[in-house]
């Protein structure tokens, strides 16, 4: 059974819009320790997107400068991956195959 870990997080939704943060705005994420051969990093061709799949079951995804442009969390079932991005966008995607992700229209390769 994969470990999990409890991640708390700041909800900078409408409290922060008004300036004040209060205990109920407040929301605990549960992530899973990811077993899967997929972690590590995605590049689409020409090097625009970088999508790294971290093994405590969260992502990070640069796009052209901008570096951590989306961050979330991750559940990968098979050769099927869900995101879930902090602000609250959902994603899904495909493994190919051990170097191949079709995701959002893009296919990213496994950097190496």
């Amino acid at each position: 059974m994969p470990r999990k870990h409890a991640i708390l997080i700041t909800a900078a939704l409408a409290g922060a819009a008004l300036g004040t943060v209060k205990a109920e705005d407040k929301m605990t994420i549960t992530t899973e320790r990811q077993t899967h051969p997929y972690v590590g990093m995605w590049v689409t061709d020409d090097n625009r997107v970088r999508h790294e799949l971290l093994p405590d079951g969260r992502y990070d995804e640069a796009r052209g400068t901008r570096e951590s442009a989306y961050q979330g969390r991750y559940v990968v079932s098979g050769n099927h991956i869900d995101y879930w991005d902090d602000t609250g966008i959902t994603a899904d995607g495909e493994f190919v195959d051990d170097n191949t992700l079709h995701h959002g229209g893009m296919i990213l390769r496994r950097q190496r």
